[in-house]
């Protein structure tokens, strides 16, 4: 009897294992994942990813894991019904919420937000269009005062470019064109009056340049330079 028993718990504690993961990383019959899956680092217990499969596509919520991050998923993607676009949040190993916003496949889109490293205030503000930046971008001081203003156009720089003090004062204005500065650049002390101005043409300094003192022009050169 005593080895009869032996040998049935035996058996249960052999087929424990594969009684637990019983419905967990199968495909449907055309071979597409479908229902729980989890996935571990290889000669480990930490988990990869989890997850749920419709006939082969992602549903539901996703977490995923680095090889260091115990229970703390880095990635947490929120799938929408019947749709491929997810909110998407990206965290530190400690669980610190590093930046949020929506992905299609990939490619980051809309508005997505970025976080201060040692606090939750929001650090910039993107926007995306097919995974490039697309629209207006605010990077913004711990206060929540902006200090950046730029907008983008498929992923390049265009138009104008604004810098503010932690006050609100603007210290700087100037223009891109295709990634490039290009155009009028004025320069401000933090009182607002104006310390330089100049042009910029494909990156590079162009034409007069003036810097002021007291509000009058100290000095003047024009660019490029005369070679000697």
């Amino acid at each position: 009897m005593r080895s009869v028993l032996f040998f049935f718990f035996g058996i249960v504690f052999t087929f424990s294992p594969l009684l637990s993961q019983e419905g967990i990383n199968q495909f449907d019959e055309n071979k597409k994942r479908h229902g729980s899956w989890k996935k571990y680092f290889p000669g480990t217990d930490q988990l990869r990813y989890e997850g749920e499969f419709d006939h082969g596509r992602e549903t539901g919520t996703f977490k995923f894991y680095c090889e260091d991050c115990g229970s703390q998923p880095m990635v947490i993607k929120k799938f929408r019904p019947n749709s491929d676009i997810a909110e998407v949040q990206y965290f530190t190993v400690k669980g610190k919420l590093v930046s949020e916003g929506k992905m299609q496949g990939k490619d980051r889109i809309g508005e997505w937000l970025f976080y201060h490293k040692k606090s939750s205030a929001v650090m910039s503000r993107e926007n995306y269009k097919n995974g490039k930046l697309d629209g207006k971008k605010y990077t913004y001081y711990p206060n929540g005062q902006v200090t950046e203003e730029i907008s983008y156009v498929d992923g390049l720089m265009q138009g104008e470019n604004l810098y503010y003090g932690p006050d609100g004062t603007l210290l700087k204005k100037l223009r891109y064109s295709n990634d490039q500065l290009h155009g009028e650049a004025i320069y401000y002390d933090a009182y607002g009056n104006v310390t330089i101005k100049g042009f910029y043409k494909d990156g590079a300094k162009h034409g007069l340049w003036q810097y002021f003192k007291d509000g009058k022009v100290e000095v003047e050169e024009t660019h490029p330079r005369p070679r000697n």
